[in-house]
Parts: C-alpha cells; structure tokens; sequence
C-alpha cells in the first residue's frame, strides 16, 4: 500500500488538473447569472449562427463523407494509403493554416475566385472541412469492421448494391458511424482558428459561440464565463452520447489507424 501511495497521489494531481478549469468556471457563475447572461442579443445571436452552421456543415459531412469513407473501406488500389493520409491531415493541421488554406482556395484572390469568405457560407466550409475528418477517418474504421459475409449473404439473396448498403452495412456500422458524427459535430461547435480567419467575426453573420466567448474576453468577463460554460455543457452532453453510442454499438468502436491501411 506504501508503495502505491505515490502512484495514487500523482494519479490525483492529473485528475485534479485536468477538472479545476472546468470546476472554475462554474465555481464563478450561478445558474442564476448564467441564465442571464446567456439571454443577452450577444449570445443568443452567437448560438444561432453556431447551431444552424454546424447543423449544415455536419449533414454536408454526413452526405458526403459516409460514400467516401466506405469507398475507402472497401476498396484497396494504388494510392490509398496516401488519400487516407490526405484525408487525416486537416486533424493534425494547426487552425490558422487550416484557415489560410481555405482563404487561398476560395477567397477573392485564390484559386475558385470565390466570395465566400466572411459569409456564413464560409463558417460552414471551415467547420467541414475541421471536422469532416474526424467522420471519415471513424466511418472508415467502422464499415471496415462490417462482417463481409453478411454483406454477401445478402447481395446473394438478391438484394441491390444500394438496398445492401442501408439495410445491412450502414446498421452495423452505426454505432461507430454515430461516434464518428458525435466528434465531427464537437469539433466544429468548437472551431476557432479556421473560422476566425477565413470567415471573420461579425456579429450574428459569422461570430460562433467561441469567437463570442473571444469577442468577449477583455469586454465582459462573466459573459465570456456564460459562454465558456454553455459550451462545457453541450461538449458534455456530446461526449456523454459518444461514450453511449460506442457502449451500444454492434461493432467496436475504434478511433485509431486502419490497420489495413
């Protein structure tokens, strides 16, 4: 027991470390204050914009990466391996650059010569392409975890390619599918970096939540706390939901490399 006394008190002090900044911000808000300051025009417009351009960005990532990923998952050809790291590397990108590679691809003066940036158009572009990744790379994980005999049991019982991909392949993926989702949509309700720079920080145009709670930082501290501490409790629930979604799923949840690729 005295020797595991050292273990356990440096197991402490990381648990202790890592919960304090949460604790904090609630130790400095009342439900009270929190209510009011979360009715302020400031952030009800900042959630309004948050909501409704991730809720866009992740049905753009649902409808695009799903075909993707199991495009990836179920074929091997030459270069594979090199479209999966592509795919990867927008996670391991720092948010600025992320950001700056948006504004050269699709500002006035990049490649397409858009006008996208600093519209709302251009949070949801920045939040996919953050958080996209996060999707593909699980959905990759969970249709390769699919048992190819039952997909071919019921291609042999006549049912099409499409009919077996919805009624067979994506119910035994969803699980890690909806884990997949869970993380995509946390990470772009969090987006920062990228958002700032390719999309600005308007008021009710293109200020998410935590370019508000920026925004707010050397203006109003406590407003800044209620934002910090609203996102706290929706990342919560998010992670509550993931944790479920991996308990319950069919197949195992892994976030990890393809061991195939």
């Amino acid at each position: 027991m005295i020797k595991r006394a050292p273990v356990f008190a440096a197991a402490l002090v990381a648990l202790a470390f890592l919960a304090l900044p949460i604790v904090a911000i609630f130790a400095r808000l009342s439900w009270e204050s929190l209510a009011h300051e979360l009715s302020s025009s400031l952030v009800t417009d900042a959630l309004v914009v948050s909501l409704k351009t991730t809720v866009v960005a992740q049905v753009l990532v649902l409808v695009f990466g799903t075909p993707a990923a199991y495009v990836l998952a179920t074929h091997r050809f030459r270069g594979r391996s090199l479209v999966i790291t592509l795919v990867e590397l927008p996670i391991v990108l720092p948010p600025a650059v992320a950001g700056i590679g948006l504004l050269a691809a699709f500002g006035r003066f990049g490649l397409l010569h858009t006008s996208l940036p600093f519209t709302q158009s251009a949070v949801v572009l920045a939040v996919v392409f953050v958080s996209g990744p996060l999707y593909v790379r699980q959905a990759i994980a969970a249709f390769e975890a699919v048992d190819e005999t039952l997909v071919a049991a019921s291609r042999t019982l006549g049912a099409r390619p499409m009919k077996t991909f919805f009624r067979v392949v994506v119910p035994l993926a969803r699980g890690g599918l909806g884990a997949g989702e869970a993380l995509a949509f946390a990470r772009g309700l969090g987006e920062f970096g990228a958002t700032i720079m390719f999309a600005g920080s308007l008021q009710g145009v293109t200020q998410t939540l935590p370019l508000a709670v920026y925004a707010e930082f050397d203006v109003d501290f406590h407003t800044a706390l209620a934002l910090g501490g609203l996102l706290v409790l929706v990342s919560a629930v998010l992670l509550v939901t993931l944790k479920w979604l991996a308990f319950s799923s069919t197949s195992a949840f892994r976030f990890a490399l393809s061991t195939s690729s």
